[in-house]
C-alpha cells in the first residue's frame, strides 16, 4: 500500500502555535486575563480545544508564553534600534521610549486582573521586569554616557537599582488606579522624569526637540 500523501492545506504546528498566540495575545491585553477563556479563543480561531491543549496544556501555559514572547520582542527591538550607529542617542531614546508607550497601551486593569486571578502570573510580570531591566536600561544608560548625552558622574548600577524598584511600583495596580493613568502614560511619565536627572543639558536639549509639544 502507497504511504498517504500529507495534507498540504494544513498548517504546519508551528503556524498554529503562531495563530494561537496572536489571538490570545489580543484578547488578552485588551480584555484581561478572566476574560480570555480557551473556549471563546477556540471558536474565534475556529478549532477545538483539543488543538489549543495540544500547543498549550492550559491557559497559564498560553500566557506565560504570550509574556515571555512580550519581553522578548522589546529586548530584541531595543538591541536593534541601540545598535543603529545611525541615530543620535537622544533618538534612540526617544523612540524606544516611544514604542513602549505604543506596546502599553493595553487594558488598564490588565495588572489588577492578573493580581486578584492569577497572582502566579502577575509575579511572573515582576519578575521579567526585575531581570530584563539591567540588561536594557543599563545598556542604554551606558551608551549615552559614551555619547557624552548621559553625566559621567552617575554609576549606572545605581541608577538600574534606582530605577527598577521605581518602576515596578508606579506600575503596580494600586499605583495606577490612585494616580489614574494608563500603563502607556505612567511609562512616558516615568522615562521623562528618571533620565530628565540623568542627561546632560546638551542630551536634555537634543532629547526634548523630539518630544510632543
Amino acid at each position: 500500500m502507497p504511504a498517504s500523501t500529507p495534507n498540504r492545506s494544513l498548517p504546519p504546528a508551528a503556524g498554529i502555535r503562531d495563530r494561537i498566540l496572536q489571538a490570545a495575545r489580543a484578547q488578552l491585553f485588551a480584555y484581561g486575563y478572566t476574560a480570555l477563556t480557551m473556549d471563546e479563543l477556540a471558536a474565534e480561531l475556529g478549532m477545538s480545544k483539543k488543538t489549543l491543549y495540544v500547543h498549550f496544556p492550559s491557559k497559564d501555559d498560553l500566557v506565560g508564553e504570550i509574556l515571555q514572547g512580550f519581553v522578548t520582542e522589546i529586548r530584541a527591538s531595543a538591541e536593534a534600534l541601540f545598535g543603529d550607529t545611525s541615530l543620535s542617542f537622544p533618538v534612540k531614546l526617544h523612540r524606544f521610549s516611544e514604542a513602549m508607550a505604543k506596546r502599553l497601551r493595553v487594558n488598564p486593569h490588565i495588572f489588577r486582573d492578573l493580581q486578584r486571578s492569577a497572582p502566579h502570573m502577575y509575579r511572573q510580570i515582576e519578575e521579567l521586569r526585575h531581570r530584563n531591566i539591567p540588561l536594557i536600561f543599563g545598556r542604554m544608560i551606558r551608551q549615552g554616557q559614551a555619547a557624552r548625552m548621559v553625566r559621567a558622574d552617575i554609576d549606572p548600577d545605581f541608577a538600574i537599582e534606582f530605577w527598577r524598584p521605581a518602576i515596578q511600583a508606579l506600575m503596580h495596580p494600586d499605583t495606577l488606579e490612585r494616580l489614574k493613568l494608563s500603563p502607556d502614560e505612567m511609562f512616558s511619565r516615568s522615562i521623562n522624569l528618571f533620565f530628565g536627572g540623568l542627561l546632560t543639558p546638551a542630551g536634555r536639549k537634543d532629547y526634548e526637540k523630539h518630544l510632543d509639544p
